[in-house]
């Protein structure tokens, strides 16, 4: 009879989402996963079939929680719209900070991923569609009470926040100084109405 894996499974998919975001998936070695997990290779292949796998799982778990993170934000404020704005100003505020290390997972997978990697594309593509939708019905909501203008388009505009929430991440990285940041907010609280 096989023996049971026994392992806090969300424990372990915190510590290989964060090599896997350090390292990126071709970067990262079975044996970095092994270090970081404190799981044996057996284990791994056992539990997530593949290093892809686990990498899969990785990239699910951080889904989830970018999209539950960006939901507590809309709930806990005033309005939907304050929630989208104050998601925004989180993001903002670490980069004024000097904080380089806003990345996102899924965007730093979508661009270093191989088309031939479908799975991974799809799973990416599931969850930055999740975080849309979640926008999209936030900014529904906000036109429906009058903090959005009946003139916006909620669809364009929630893909236009996803845009600005990528870049922002990837702005992060060349560490720029606190004035730009300035005009960008500005300019994209501006395009929002608030």
């Amino acid at each position: 009879m096989a023996r049971t894996i026994e392992f806090d499974r969300e424990k372990v998919l915190q510590k290989a989402m964060e090599v896997f975001w350090l390292e990126g998936y071709c970067g990262t070695s079975i044996s970095t996963l092994v270090a970081a997990t404190n799981l044996k290779p057996g284990s791994i292949y056992a539990a997530f079939s593949s290093k892809e796998g686990l990498f899969l799982a990785s990239l699910d778990y951080y889904g989830r929680q970018s999209v539950d993170t960006l939901n507590e934000f809309i709930v806990i404020a005033d309005t939907p719209l304050q929630g989208i704005k104050d998601f925004l100003l989180k993001i903002i505020r670490e980069i004024k900070d000097g904080n380089t290390n806003v990345s996102c997972f899924l965007v730093n997978t979508i661009l270093e991923v191989t088309p031939d990697k479908t799975m991974i594309r799809d799973e990416v593509n599931k969850h930055l569609t999740a975080i849309e939708s979640t926008l999209f019905t936030a900014l529904i909501r906000s036109q429906k009470t009058g903090e959005l203008s009946p003139h916006q388009d909620p669809r364009s505009l929630a893909k236009f926040i996803m845009l600005n929430i990528w870049g922002l991440r990837v702005l992060a990285k060349t560490n720029p100084d606190k004035e730009t940041v300035n005009a960008i907010q500005q300019q994209l609280f501006a395009c929002l109405g608030v």
